[in-house]
């Protein structure tokens, strides 16, 4: 019994991801989760896609803590201050669109509570959504003027 057959072996690991890869990763799914919340929403008085929407909601949720965590993790590889005037711009509208978040989640939960505001809900949902893109926009900008640090080090 030597050696173990050939199907009980371990697989090999692969090898980690990135921080960038990452955070590419972990943006992506936020951004479909999104587009689902926001194509689901749309046809939300239909019971099936209402769950679908909620579900949504949560996964996209989720996705966007995991974001901004790797999106932190990826600011330890680049000299952003150095980026110049658009790194404070990224930042205020990162939280902003963060915070922005919020709100059609707050009108949601008040639409399951009963109370009405669906017009209201759906621009808030679309303003979010904007945000979002927004701060990816100048995120992928501010990530292109930035030097890596290990670069600088070099």
């Amino acid at each position: 019994m030597g050696t173990r057959p050939y199907h009980a072996r371990p697989l090999p690991r692969p090898p980690p991801m990135t921080p960038l890869t990452t955070f590419a990763l972990a943006f992506g799914l936020t951004l479909a989760a999104l587009v689902v919340t926001l194509v689901t929403g749309l046809r939300w008085r239909v019971k099936r896609r209402r769950a679908v929407h909620i579900g949504s909601v949560v996964v996209a949720l989720g996705c966007f803590g995991w974001t901004i965590a790797a999106a932190y993790r990826v600011g330890t590889l680049y000299d952003l201050p150095a980026a110049g005037w658009i790194y404070p711009v990224h930042m205020f509208l990162a939280r902003v669109a963060t915070l922005c978040l919020l709100l059609p989640t707050i009108s949601g939960i008040a639409i399951l509570l009963g109370d009405g505001g669906h017009a209201r809900h759906r621009k808030l949902a679309f303003f979010a959504f904007g945000m979002v893109v927004l701060a990816a926009v100048t995120g992928a900008w501010m990530l292109s003027a930035a030097p890596r640090i290990d670069v600088l080090a070099g």
